[in-house]
């Protein structure tokens, strides 16, 4: 029973921080800390604030997914109310967009969404990436799926209304993975 007590106060920890409209973001999310299975990982919302103060953690995963054109607003707050705590923090951001489908939007660099965000955020991640989501035409309502499909109709994606399409490079994913918590 010690034994086991000493192992766990060993184990690193990993906050993850996020915001899903549809489950992709927090779909890649589960599968980064799954590639680094000796993480104990506690999982809050970005509209609320994490019981445990950030400093605690070994690691922090802020995710974000972005819907017609902008990251949600609680990502702005806690950034704004927690950056100190962030920077100086082994933390990551990660971007969910659809735009990511493409080769050359992919990456923070290229990525107007994300290269805007980071350009306003007084937060500097050590570690970033952007990752395509998915078009999850079935859990739209009329509107929603009026407005995506014009959307993808403008950017060359798929219009198929009746399937669902995931466009997560999950290799990528990977490689970010090890690189953040190996």
């Amino acid at each position: 029973m010690t034994e086991a007590r000493v192992q766990d106060s060993k184990q690193r920890s990993l906050l993850v921080w996020y915001s899903s409209y549809e489950g992709q973001t927090r779909k890649i999310a589960e599968y980064i800390c799954n590639q680094e299975p000796d993480y104990r990982v506690d999982w809050c919302r970005l509209d609320e604030t994490p019981e445990a103060a950030l400093d605690s953690y070994d690691r922090i995963l802020v995710a974000a997914s972005i819907r017609y054109g902008h990251f949600p607003s609680a990502l702005r707050n806690q950034v704004r109310h927690h950056f100190k705590a962030l920077a100086s923090s082994e933390a990551a951001f990660i971007a969910v967009c659809l735009t990511a489908r493409k080769a050359g939007k992919d990456t923070p660099d290229t990525n107007a969404y994300v290269r805007k965000w980071l350009h306003t955020s007084p937060w500097r991640p050590k570690h970033c990436a952007v990752f395509a989501g998915a078009l999850c035409y079935s859990r739209y309502n009329f509107w929603q799926r009026s407005i995506i499909k014009f959307i993808m109709w403008m950017t060359g994606g798929s219009r198929d209304t009746s399937r669902d399409v995931e466009y997560t490079d999950w290799n990528k994913v990977a490689i970010f993975a090890k690189q953040f918590l190996g």
